[in-house]
């Protein structure tokens, strides 16, 4: 596990660039995609859920982006890229621990959106608290609440954001099926090898 609680931008910069956490391993995406300034606080069994927390920025300024295409006359950040910054601060965290494995995302229960982020906004926060994080081979699957605060008022809360490392090419498999089909009891059967981590059921 990393030593250090806090990151300056030109630090997650080396993270894009694979620095950090060493070649091969998770990735935080580069500008403009890049959706935080800063790391102010990473630490490990902390949090609400005792799993982990982390805590990050990003100052808004008027000629970002994403104001001028979304939307002409009507400017305001892309509530996707909020999701975003989040799957980025779950997959830096597992990162972070040492596990091996390109971060990528899998998905999220529930979005609930309370407000915007707009061009008056100075800065828009982010709160990461880790829930579960599984490990078996090929794999590590971390699990997490998270909220966005525009100038500290709370606007987007996410449940169970789903960010993995995956090494070796691990590929999710996914099962569908109606309720009460046995998608359950499949699901059980193919985790119970050593290979295959169960994420859990979403509707």
């Amino acid at each position: 596990m990393n030593n250090k609680n806090s990151y300056k931008y030109e630090e997650l910069i080396d993270c894009a660039n694979g620095k950090l956490f060493g070649p091969g391993n998770a990735k935080l995406p580069s500008p403009p995609m890049l959706m935080f300034d800063r790391i102010t606080n990473i630490q490990n069994e902390k949090g609400k859920f005792n799993k982990g927390l982390i805590e990050a920025e990003l100052n808004i300024k008027e000629k970002m982006w994403f104001f001028d295409c979304h939307f002409r006359e009507d400017p305001v950040m892309p509530g996707c890229l909020g999701l975003d910054a989040m799957w980025q601060l779950v997959g830096f965290y597992l990162g972070w621990l040492g596990n091996p494995g390109k971060g990528r995302a899998l998905g999220v229960h529930a979005v609930k959106f309370k407000g915007e982020v707009l061009k008056n906004v100075k800065m828009a926060t982010y709160e990461i608290d880790m829930k579960r994080i599984i490990i078996k081979e090929g794999a590590t699957v971390g699990l997490a609440n998270g909220v966005l605060k525009a100038d500290e008022q709370k606007i987007k809360e996410l449940e169970k954001l789903n960010g993995p490392d995956i090494k070796n090419d691990a590929k999710p498999i996914f099962i569908l099926g109606t309720p009460r089909c046995g998608s359950t009891v499949v699901e059980k059967v193919i985790a119970s090898g050593d290979k295959y981590i169960p994420i859990g059921e979403e509707s």
